[in-house]
């Protein structure tokens, strides 16, 4: 695969007459041909879907009533057996299918805003107002929630096509996406006990099928000093603010001794009430991330160790809590062959990529089931989380490659859903256990050390 910029929207709306079906006679039609012909008689309706979604961000994660009422209704009609708030409030599990026979394909249907920058509190839940108030799907959720429906609609079709004989297709409805890891919740029993595959297809600036992402986890550093007036007494306190400001900054003078491919990024998120009292408490939150569980254990360590240091020489209280952390996500490697052979079988050019420039909470479920999660090109202009690649995700020219996307993902899980398809589906299990070795997220761990 070599660098290749994303077609033009002339370009895409060939490649998707290109992907089309030859519509053939009903009585003859194949499981390829009523995927693909699923997805071109239901682009309107697709498309009105994801311009539905857009227009009403929300304002706190899990509140995606709008959406999730939208997507789920859609589904119902086209047949779906709905699970409404699956596991959480306002996620859903759409099925169609054989339970007897055959493997369960899953396609993850995002379908939350892009909310901007938070500052989080998991042990009570809350959230601050958006830093970034407006941006909608500034990271296209709503094409992803577009495709992962396009795909279940031709994977359903395909079976029916095949008398539904063999095999299943779930849709997995998820909000909260960023702030509210809902995949790690999903990881509660049984969410995923009865899939066999999952895929999602994700918005970028490139066409990319390998993706590279990092581990991550959120590390609150709360320092505990002792507040006095600045000026009458400040021999009589202990600033938390100085141990933050030395523990910030012993871990940006520490970054020079990690691996060019770990990445830790910091802010202050209370630094005291007022200049004239030394602050009781201050509050730092990080991002630590690194290509895998192993070089993410030694990041944690030498910033714990900064921690630390900083308030045994402030002589404060510090308290550390990692939050809920996402994986590295691992692409099984036969499976997301399976994917590359029919998008490029549609004129798609994938862009190769050695990047590893983010996390996804779709890290955690590639450790628990094979996953592919390929990346897709709707707009050379712009990058991911910005305004201009929002209003290229809700524009028009949008369409063609995120059907052709569904297209390719439908004609991935055909293969595997076919009776000649397990030997397939051995090859794609056995690589998951030789490749994926953690457990499943902890509790979020709590340290407390108390300096006299």
């Amino acid at each position: 695969m070599g660098q290749a910029g994303a077609p033009t929207p002339s370009r895409w709306r060939q490649l998707l007459k290109r992907s089309s079906a030859e519509n053939p006679p009903q009585e003859s039609i194949s499981m390829t041909e009523a995927a693909k012909a699923k997805i071109d008689a239901s682009a309107e309706d697709l498309y009105s879907l994801s311009q539905n979604i857009s227009p009403q961000p929300s304002k706190v994660t899990f509140a995606e009533h709008h959406p999730y009422d939208i997507i789920t209704d859609f589904l119902e009609e086209e047949e779906f057996n709905i699970e409404h708030s699956f596991v959480l409030d306002k996620a859903f599990r759409a099925t169609f299918g054989c339970d007897d026979a055959g493997p369960n394909v899953c396609v993850i249907c995002e379908f939350d805003p892009q909310r901007g920058i938070d500052t989080i509190d998991r042990a009570c839940g809350n959230y601050c107002d958006d830093v970034l108030p407006g941006f909608g799907h500034a990271c296209g959720q709503n094409l992803i929630a577009e495709c992962g429906v396009a795909a279940g609609l031709a994977i359903k079709a395909a079976l029916e096509a095949n008398g539904n004989k063999y095999g299943k297709v779930t849709v997995l409805g998820t909000p909260a996406q960023d702030g509210g890891d809902v995949e790690t919740l999903f990881m509660q029993p049984n969410a995923f006990d009865d899939i066999t595959v999952v895929m999602m297809a994700h918005p970028s600036r490139y066409n990319i099928s390998r993706k590279t992402f990092l581990a991550k986890t959120e590390l609150k550093i709360k320092f505990h000093g002792k507040a006095s007036h600045a000026a009458a007494s400040p021999w009589d306190g202990n600033n938390a603010l100085d141990a933050a400001v030395m523990c910030y900054q012993a871990i940006s003078n520490m970054r020079q001794q990690i691996k060019p491919d770990c990445r830790i990024h910091g802010v202050f998120t209370n630094g005291g009430a007022a200049p004239n009292i030394l602050p009781e408490e201050s509050e730092l939150m990080y991002y630590l991330q690194a290509p895998d569980e192993d070089k993410l254990s030694v990041v944690k360590r030498k910033v714990l160790a900064c921690a630390e240091g900083a308030a045994q020489a402030a002589e404060c209280k510090v308290e550390t809590k990692f939050g809920v952390s996402y994986a590295n996500v691992v692409t099984n490697d036969s499976f997301v062959s399976i994917y590359e052979k029919h998008i490029q079988e549609s004129g798609v050019e994938l862009t190769e990529d050695n990047t590893s420039i983010g996390s996804s909470h779709f890290g955690n479920v590639s450790h628990i089931v094979p996953c592919i999660l390929p990346m897709f090109s709707v707009t050379e202009s712009a990058d991911a989380y910005t305004p201009e690649f929002a209003v290229a995700a809700g524009g028009p020219e949008a369409q063609a490659p995120t059907l052709i996307q569904a297209k390719a993902l439908a004609l991935t899980a055909i293969e595997l859903l076919q009776p000649d398809g397990k030997d397939k589906l051995m090859k794609i299990q056995q690589e998951f256990k030789e490749s994926t070795c953690i457990s499943r997220p902890t509790v979020p761990e709590v340290i407390c050390i108390d300096v006299e």
